[in-house]
């Protein structure tokens, strides 16, 4: 079981993600939240995601694209980090990613097939890592981070998101 990492392992603004990860096996973590996003997106319909609960709000399926699109950066960072690479790896900005991705162009099931491949990647990616690679640091978006801090941020961050989508766009 990989343990959580400390706070020295990571930069503040990801504790809120990294606070809502269970106890756990971490890849076991991850393929669970995959199908409860299945589960959870079954029934929804194409005008349920499109829809935006406040002006100037992502879309659900623009949430989807943002989960698939950090995770994709996230498990990059990762990688390299795990590797040894010590390149600083730069930020990316959220919202121009969104607005990129013509993601209105995409139906859901299309989109939810994308995050669940980009998911599959990830729990390969991470159960192929040995015991010595969680601590190792480098730096991304100017903070330095832990190869295990950034697992767990794949995992906090859909878990921040589908909060947000049971909340706000769900319960209606």
């Amino acid at each position: 079981m990989l343990k959580k990492p400390l706070h020295d392992e990571y930069p503040a603004y990801y504790e809120n993600y990294i606070g809502l990860v269970p106890d756990g096996e971490l890849t076991d973590i991850l393929n669970t939240q995959i199908q409860d996003m299945i589960t959870l997106f079954s029934s929804v319909d194409e005008t349920q995601a499109n829809y935006r609960y406040a002006e100037n709000k992502w879309t659900l399926k623009e949430v989807i694209g943002h989960i698939a699109d950090t995770e994709r950066i996230m498990s990059y960072r990762l990688l390299r980090i795990a590797r040894g690479d010590q390149t600083p790896l730069s930020g990316y900005d959220d919202e121009q990613y969104v607005r990129e991705a013509s993601i209105h162009s995409r139906s859901l099931s299309d989109l939810l097939e994308e995050l669940v491949a980009v998911r599959y990647s990830t729990v390969s990616l991470i159960k192929g890592l040995n015991e010595n690679t969680w601590p190792r640091k480098g730096i991304a978006n100017n903070g330095e981070i832990t190869v295990r801090a950034l697992a767990n941020i794949i995992a906090g961050h859909e878990l921040h998101h589908v909060k947000i989508i049971k909340e706000k766009y769900l319960k209606r």
